[in-house]
């Protein structure tokens, strides 16, 4: 039995193929799924989603959003996602340190729009060095 997963962001279908198992990056921490899970809708963090099928691990960078588990159909749709080996890595690394430094930038700052701006840039760019690095 196999679980069947959409990847949806607004400009793109990311994924929509069967998988085996799926890992998914939920605001309350990874969250499995396989085949017969129980119905469930969950808030999707900035991360990486893996997805198992054959054998091999694919990994997809996500940014926030919402995944709905229902009778082996998981659909995920998230703000922007990338597949992990479409992404360079390179480039990926070059904007992670960017993203850490646009924070470090801020640190004076208890809570301001800059702030949470860095942050949210930072977690992105994580997300995407991750899922570079995973494929």
């Amino acid at each position: 039995m196999t679980l069947t997963l959409r990847v949806l962001a607004p400009d793109q279908s990311v994924f929509d193929d069967t998988a085996d198992e799926i890992i998914l990056p939920s605001t309350t921490g990874l969250l499995g799924v396989l085949p017969g899970h129980i119905s469930m809708v969950t808030a999707i963090d900035f991360g990486v989603l893996r997805v198992l099928k054959n054998g091999n691990w694919d990994s997809i960078a996500l940014t926030g959003g919402f995944a709905e588990v229902e009778s082996n159909e998981v659909t995920v749709l998230v703000n922007k996602a990338e597949m992990g080996k479409n992404i360079d890595s390179a480039k990926a690394e070059a904007e992670l340190e960017q993203a850490k430094n646009q924070l470090n930038q801020t640190k004076d700052q208890k809570t301001s729009p800059e702030k949470i701006k860095a942050q949210e840039t930072l977690n992105k760019a994580k997300a995407w060095f991750l899922a570079s690095k995973s494929d």
